[in-house]
């Protein structure tokens, strides 16, 4: 009886954060359609996209575009909100001690999806553009490109590395549950630079200076994690046992 009751708690507190988490990210939609048109004239003035004439192919492509940017303005202004009612739900079964140090995987998560975004969209996307354009030149194409198809390429470019940049907090989380440990990272370090050497060349242009550009902060990312991950072990270690 207790247990159900228990379970009925927790799934109420859930419904609670749920609907606030929803709540927020309406309203922050909303806002998104709003602040919209300065987003786009924003990007519109970027060197990535100055050289590109934007063109539309339906009616729609317009409103599309004005949903699509709301859409990821909602999601980066709720991202912080999420992370901290997750948080606050574990948090009863956590010391102080526990809660303190989790806590800052708040704002570390919010930082590097920020910095990702910053660096995919800023470094690699030009990149990618004019290296796109290059190819469409040589082939003697007219270059008519529809701003539909510009955003999804956009997007597909900058949200994969955004999460890669995420490596650190979750390296850190496995740590903490006892998944990953230190020595571990480092037998697999020849794997995971090879697989990372691989998503760098496949979210770059395939010239060597571009896929550098991407590949090292990738593996920057590895040994900040496996640096994280050892320091967190040997504060782990010298605990004294209960």
């Amino acid at each position: 009886m207790e247990a159900n009751e228990d379970l009925v708690e927790h799934l109420t507190e859930v419904r609670k954060r749920l609907i606030i988490v929803v709540v927020w990210f309406v309203l922050a939609l909303c806002t998104g359609l709003y602040v919209s048109p300065a987003i786009l004239e924003y990007i519109r003035s970027r060197p990535a996209a100055m050289d590109v004439q934007w063109n539309v192919f339906s009616f729609t492509d317009g409103l599309f575009i004005y949903m699509k940017c709301a859409f990821v303005f909602a999601v980066f202004v709720t991202l912080p909100i999420l992370l901290y009612h997750v948080w606050a739900f574990v948090r009863p079964g956590l010391t102080d001690s526990e809660a303190k140090e989790t806590f800052a995987y708040i704002p570390a998560s919010f930082f590097l999806f920020l910095s990702g975004i910053a660096f995919s969209y800023y470094v690699v996307f030009p990149m990618m553009v004019q290296f796109m354009k290059k190819m469409n030149q040589t082939i003697g194409a007219v270059e008519t490109y529809g701003i539909d198809k510009y955003f999804s390429f956009m997007f597909n470019v900058i949200f994969p590395l955004a999460i890669a940049f995420e490596m650190p907090v979750v390296v850190l989380f496995l740590t903490r549950i006892g998944v990953l440990t230190p020595e571990r990272l480092k037998k697999t370090r020849k794997y995971a630079y090879l697989g990372l050497a691989i998503t760098g060349s496949c979210i770059s242009p395939p010239d060597f200076v571009s896929h550098l550009s991407v590949t090292i902060p990738l593996l920057i990312l590895f040994e900040l994690s496996v640096i994280v991950s050892g320091q967190y072990y040997r504060k782990l270690s010298a605990m004294p046992n209960p």
